[in-house]
């Protein structure tokens, strides 16, 4: 019996010590994650000091070693402009946790929140769009025929001139092209829209959008300017990108560390790697400067809470 105890005991010992090495690692790598949003802010806004930086999900970032009692982060959060986070109060039915709706709540008020909620059904879009709207929150719902981001729904129209990213209301969250069979086509369908902003992928297809193109997505339907922002996932390596090479098919390098579950072609990264963030922002030819170079109005930066997955499944 005594031999039991010990055992149990150890075991215990073991599972404690392994809950705080994780923690650790996890906490380390959020600051390491806090440096690199900061650091790509710093970037952008040397060439653009009008450049947006979004970073979605990975709340718990805003806060000093990710914990809300420590206070908010004020180097992270004064790098940023805003905040986009996914399936805030729907994914597919209502969600009753409100623990990251609390996170956004110490927030301050200049930073905007990007909501894109998912619902199983139609009649819950009236509601998704009040509980976001009534917090100040600018909400994209999309309805179970666009789980991946292809679909244009219909919006009201502002009218106004969006000059910064303060004065939008409505936002488009389109990162998947494919129902668009040419370039022509996808620009034509994004450019007849009153939509305040865009949110789009830099590419369609393999090929780059150009200067003049994204130019054009600046102006809605009705002639009045909006804003254009690209989406880069910092957090995982996708294998259908331009920066992908053929060695890594044969040999994943080090710094992939696991399988992105539901995506296939992705993989989770140590984003803290030279190699990888030099691919990120840390070059000339870097993506980052490849959005800058294209005058996007900023970036969106998807994956940020890869300092969680890496170390939880």
């Amino acid at each position: 019996m005594s031999v039991l105890n010990t055992y149990f005991k150890y075991v215990l010992l073991l599972l404690i010590i392994v809950g705080c090495n994780t923690t650790k690692k996890t906490i380390v790598a959020s600051q390491k994650m806090q440096q690199m949003v900061i650091d790509i802010s710093k970037t952008a806004k040397q060439q653009n000091t009008n450049f947006s930086i979004i970073p979605q999900n990975g709340l718990e970032l805003l806060y000093q070693n990710i914990d809300m009692e420590n206070g908010l982060d004020t180097s992270y959060v004064n790098a940023i402009n805003g905040v986009g986070v996914e399936a805030l109060h729907y994914n597919k039915n209502e969600d009753t946790d409100g623990y990251r709706r609390l996170l956004l709540s110490k927030l301050p008020k200049n930073k905007k929140v990007l909501s894109s909620e998912f619902i199983n059904n139609d009649k819950d879009l009236a509601k998704a769009k009040e509980l976001n709207t009534s917090k100040g929150y600018i909400p994209f719902v999309r309805t179970k025929n666009n789980l991946y981001y292809r679909e244009i729904p219909s919006t009201n129209n502002t009218g106004k001139e969006i000059k910064e990213l303060q004065d939008v209301q409505n936002y488009l969250y389109l990162i998947n092209p494919d129902a668009y069979t040419t370039k022509q086509a996808y620009l034509q369908a994004l450019s007849t829209t009153n939509y305040d902003l865009l949110l789009i992928d830099l590419f369609y297809e393999n090929t780059p959008l150009t200067k003049s193109e994204v130019a054009y997505l600046k102006i809605k339907k009705d002639g009045t300017q909006r804003k254009v922002i690209a989406y880069m996932n910092i957090g995982a390596v996708e294998n259908f990108r331009y920066y992908w090479k053929e060695s890594w098919t044969k040999k994943q390098p080090s710094w992939f560390k696991k399988q992105y579950a539901g995506y296939e072609d992705e993989y989770w990264v140590e984003f803290w790697n030279k190699e990888w963030q030099q691919i990120i922002y840390k070059s000339k030819k870097s993506y980052l400067s490849k959005i800058i170079d294209r005058n996007f109005d900023g970036v969106y930066l998807d994956n940020v809470e890869a300092y969680y997955t890496l170390y939880h499944n």
